[in-house]
């Protein structure tokens, strides 16, 4: 019976999120053939692309487990991102100290707005707006422009960037010229996978993970049991910056630049990647293995509206927003189903 309500609340979605993600993809493959949309480097490209929106979408799905929710991490990316490119080109720092620089930023952020949302009960969407709004003007106080970083700047940095992993051989596709070319993945991919599995094995084997779970399916049952609600909330922000700064990282490590608008409205797709994952957006139910098919889902969109050629880049928001749409919907109709089964 246990089995049967696990399967009715949680797996479901996941297991709908999967098929559609195959079906997504299948049709790809079949439709863009003659573009190459079916070679494996187009479905690497895909998670080379969006490794930080992986890290961050993890943490999101922390701070959703316990019903709240974390509207900053997009400024915080961008200040990640300029405070890393313009230490390591105007301060001439090394890459190394940046990037511990910016982890304990990420740390110090979190544990604000985690003491404002649990211990002083001030509404999450109103700590991290505050929190919106200082990382995109902090961004700018560091540099108002966009400023890039080269191997003269920082060579260190530079090879991390550039650095490829190599599949096997047998896995790669003879070109026009007749030369083998091996499919590649990025160590950021490398990262953002190790911070997935660790995030799962913590949400699954241990108590906090429990307790995040526990905190967003019923907050008096949990206080009610023992639980520490204030702690756990504040400790699920800091998780959730500390991964959003991983992703910072990872984000710059891709664009090799930094700016004032970079990763506008990467907040939304890390909340749209976690409900179409099966996250409620009530808390008490997620997986970071559906966020991170949610996040593939986003991309292979984007990667379908790119490679058609003749429609707009925005039509990739709106088939993410009926999406979401149709997920919320799903959502509301498992709690009705979940509801009367109760009684």
């Amino acid at each position: 019976m246990k089995t049967k309500k696990k399967l009715d609340s949680n797996t479901v979605l996941i297991i709908i999120t999967i098929c559609l993600f195959i079906f997504m993809y299948a049709v790809g493959c079949i439709m863009y053939q003659n573009k190459g949309f079916g070679n494996l480097q187009t479905f690497l490209n895909v998670l080379i692309n969006n490794a930080g929106l992986i890290c961050v979408t993890c943490g999101m799905t922390c701070v959703m487990l316990t019903g709240g929710i974390d509207i900053s991490v997009g400024s915080v990316i961008a200040m990640d991102c300029m405070l890393l490119v313009y230490g390591m080109t105007e301060w001439h720092m090394g890459a190394v100290p940046m990037v511990i620089l910016v982890l304990v930023i990420g740390l110090i952020f979190g544990a604000v707005q985690g003491f404002l949302v649990g211990y002083l009960e001030i509404q999450p969407f109103i700590v991290t707006m505050a929190g919106m709004f200082f990382g995109r003007g902090m961004t700018a106080v560091i540099c108002s422009g966009q400023i890039s970083i080269t191997e003269a700047d920082n060579a260190l940095f530079y090879s991390w960037a550039n650095s490829k992993i190599n599949l096997p051989e047998f896995l790669g596709k003879v070109n026009k010229h007749g030369k083998i070319v091996v499919p590649y993945i990025r160590p950021t991919v490398v990262i953002a996978l190790v911070v997935l599995i660790l995030i799962f094995l913590m949400l699954k084997y241990t108590k906090f993970g429990r307790n995040l779970y526990a905190v967003g399916g019923n907050q008096t049952s949990a206080t009610m049991m023992g639980l520490n609600v204030k702690k756990t909330r504040l400790l699920s922000h800091v998780l959730s910056s500390f991964l959003c700064s991983i992703g910072g990282i990872l984000y710059c490590l891709n664009t090799m630049s930094g700016s004032v608008n970079q990763a506008k409205g990467l907040e939304m797709d890390a909340i749209a990647s976690a409900v179409i994952g099966g996250t409620l957006l009530t808390g008490g139910v997620g997986n970071v293995i559906g966020s991170l098919f949610g996040v593939l889902i986003n991309g292979t969109i984007t990667v379908l509206v790119n490679t058609n050629g003749k429609l707009l880049s925005s039509w990739a928001n709106i088939a993410t927003a009926a999406l979401l749409c149709i997920f919320i919907i799903l959502q509301s109709i498992f709690a009705l189903v979940k509801a009367r089964r109760s009684k």
